[in-house]
């Protein structure tokens, strides 16, 4: 398959990344500014492409060069810890152009080409926060909690067109994004956590390829929690 995946370079994009390309696919990445991990996924093998998300002339002009693909994941985040009140217009923008914006505007671009083929996967990673909330993270958690309708509707709408939609959403996964964490923070989370660990970025991953794959040839719809049994 010919998969793209934004968020490339770190976390759980880098981890798709790096287990798309282990299983033979054709594994493109986007990026927007980790330029060394970006070299390094390039040296590995996986063709990456410098393009922010949230603009969606930048997504064409970068499909442009892929041309038609067989899989999307839409991985591209940012977090936001912030009381709902003190969020900036700045961040705001920021983080729905990114979290959703972002998957809406490959979505649409690459979607064209699925449909003619009548073939297509997309693999939206959303968040256990998208599914149950999270205090201080309210934006964070509307921006994935809609990434899981619109997996919900695009697979009604597109599963005619021989295209599954499905989703992932994790829990907290020890990447830089939730590096920021203290021990304490660490300790407290993980007395929450039924598995009693963080999650792994390989962990994701795997949920992820296994949407991708012809193993999940009829799931769609579907949101799978890769958290550990943790609630939020």
């Amino acid at each position: 398959m010919k998969i793209l995946v934004t968020g490339a370079t770190r976390g759980i994009g880098r981890a798709t990344a790096q287990l798309l390309l282990e299983q033979g696919h054709e594994v493109f990445g986007f990026y927007e500014n980790s330029e060394y991990e970006a070299r390094t996924l390039e040296e590995a093998g996986v063709t990456m492409i410098r393009c922010d998300v949230s603009d969606l002339c930048a997504v064409r002009k970068a499909a442009d060069r892929i041309g038609e693909i067989d899989g999307l994941v839409n991985n591209a985040g940012v977090s936001l810890v912030k009381l709902f009140q003190e969020v900036t217009p700045e961040e705001e923008r920021r983080l729905y152009g990114v979290n959703l914006f972002g998957a809406l505007n490959c979505t649409r671009v690459f979607l064209p080409g699925m449909i003619e083929n009548k073939y297509g996967v997309i693999v939206n990673v959303s968040s256990v926060f998208g599914v149950n909330g999270g205090s201080a993270e309210a934006d964070y958690s509307a921006s994935k909690a809609a990434l899981i309708g619109l997996t919900k509707a695009l697979a009604k709408e597109l599963g005619p067109s021989g295209i599954r939609v499905n989703c992932v959403a994790p829990g907290i996964i020890d990447t830089d994004m939730n590096a920021s964490l203290s021990v304490e923070d660490v300790r407290a989370l993980v007395e929450e956590i039924p598995l009693e660990s963080l999650g792994k970025p390989e962990e994701a991953a795997e949920a992820a390829a296994f949407l991708l794959s012809e193993s999940a040839s009829y799931i769609t719809g579907a949101v799978i929690n890769v958290d550990g049994g943790w609630q939020g």
